[in-house]
């Protein structure tokens, strides 16, 4: 079984800064891309940033320049840097990653992490 574990949601004053990180466990494979989506109240989820296997990057225009995608392959776990956080990045924040078990890949979800960017 595979499981994504999201952390280091917290509450911070705007302009400042975060980092999220999403740990990938189970019988895994391989994994093809790893990314960040986040849903705030009343609103769909969206794409905050992704990563391909190879490094890849794409962001949402609304975070470019603030926020920054990594991974470490050999940890299975993906980061988000976020800086100069906005009222606005306030959401729920959650892991997706292609991961292979067996023979084919499949899209998995973490849990979330709320994010509350307030003064």
């Amino acid at each position: 079984q595979v499981q994504l574990v999201e952390s280091g949601g917290a509450m911070v004053q705007p302009g400042g800064s975060l980092r999220l990180s999403c740990a990938a466990s189970g019988s895994i494979s391989s994994i093809n891309d790893m990314g960040w989506y986040r849903q705030a109240p009343g609103k769909e989820r969206e794409l905050v940033a992704r990563m391909s296997s190879g490094g890849s990057t794409v962001y949402a225009d609304s975070v470019k320049g603030r926020f920054t995608i990594s991974r470490d392959n050999a940890k299975k776990t993906a980061y988000l840097q976020m800086n100069s956080l906005k009222p606005e990045d306030t959401a729920v924040y959650y892991c997706n990653a292609e991961i292979r078990v067996t023979f084919r890949f499949d899209r998995y979800w973490g849990q979330g992490t709320q994010v509350i960017v307030s003064s």
